[in-house]
């Protein structure tokens, strides 16, 4: 009993922390809206996101330094494909944030934990609940809202980032199995690299300078919320639920908003407020519904079991 008991207190623990650091990295994407947009001060969004994922990539490259040994044809390929669908998310971010303010971008983006049930719907034919498809309703009116007040081109590409992180999502639920976690991302990260090097070669920028504002900026973005978030994500979220992990990044939108308002002193108006909490409310009134479903059937579970 006292084994079964301390193996309990292990996996608590082990669940206790893994909850602390994600909500730690669901403030540091937040940040990254708050970056990124000051980082657009002084280099143009296209070839800002071809700097972070470079930087990354070093970073990352130093990291896996004592793996490459174990890099394959396979790892290349599948960590390619993934990285495809990571380089179209952020290529749509950076041109929303750019469009729009942080508050806007940050809610809109998050609409991708109801874009991925959908998209695996269509595709795969899973089971879509009447609750979610009540949330996408919900949203529908919380972009209608923020619509009515003006869509600007940031906003629709900031609800396209949306589609792109759930396809990134998907991709990599599909396509990763047993490979290596860190491989894997460093593949990744290159990939958006070398994208973002041809983006560049292809749309023409306008003449930009690095000060030290946007090189904070820059440093930021390519080490905490890509290199970092990434490693926590992908090693602690598989100490939590899917519902659980998907409630805690429904915080990115709130720390982004803190960080329009505080830093960049954005505010909102009565229509983007009511938008926005609708859109808040059609992520998380799903997964809160999910959640309590999740619990119910454990409690049944272990009722059944004691008896």
């Amino acid at each position: 009993m006292g084994g079964i008991s301390n193996k309990n207190h292990v996996s608590q623990l082990s669940s206790s922390k893994a909850l602390f650091l994600l909500v730690v990295t669901t403030i540091l994407w937040g940040g990254s809206f708050v970056f990124n947009k000051i980082g657009f001060r002084e280099i143009p969004p296209v070839m800002f996101m071809f700097l972070r994922f470079l930087l990354a990539t070093s970073v990352m490259g130093m990291i896996c330094l004592p793996r490459l040994r174990q890099m394959n044809l396979e790892i290349i390929k599948k960590g390619g494909w993934v990285g495809m669908a990571l380089a179209a998310a952020n290529l749509s971010f950076v041109i929303g944030v750019n469009g729009t303010s942080v508050t806007r971008a940050g809610f809109l983006n998050n609409l991708f934990v109801l874009i991925v049930p959908l998209l695996c719907f269509v595709f795969w034919r899973d089971r879509v609940d009447r609750v979610t498809f009540s949330g996408i309703f919900l949203a529908g009116l919380g972009v209608a809202l923020l619509a009515g007040g003006g869509f600007s081109q940031g906003d629709l590409f900031s609800t396209v980032c949306a589609l792109f992180i759930a396809i990134h999502i998907i991709t990599v639920s599909k396509v990763l199995r047993h490979e290596d976690v860190y491989l894997v991302t460093l593949v990744q990260f290159a990939t958006v690299a070398a994208i973002g090097a041809i983006l560049t070669l292809i749309i023409p920028e306008r003449p930009f300078h690095i000060g030290p504002v946007s090189a904070g900026a820059l440093i930021y973005c390519a080490i905490f919320p890509t290199v970092i978030c990434f490693t926590l994500q992908n090693t602690f979220q598989r100490y939590t639920t899917p519902t659980r992990a998907g409630l805690i990044y429904t915080l990115d939108p709130v720390w982004s908003m803190l960080g329009g308002f505080a830093i960049l002193g954005e505010r909102l108006c009565y229509r983007e407020w009511l938008g926005c909490g609708l859109i808040f409310g059609a992520v998380v009134v799903p997964l809160l519904v999910r959640l309590y479903v999740e619990r119910r059937l454990i409690s049944n579970y272990r009722v059944s079991a004691a008896e």
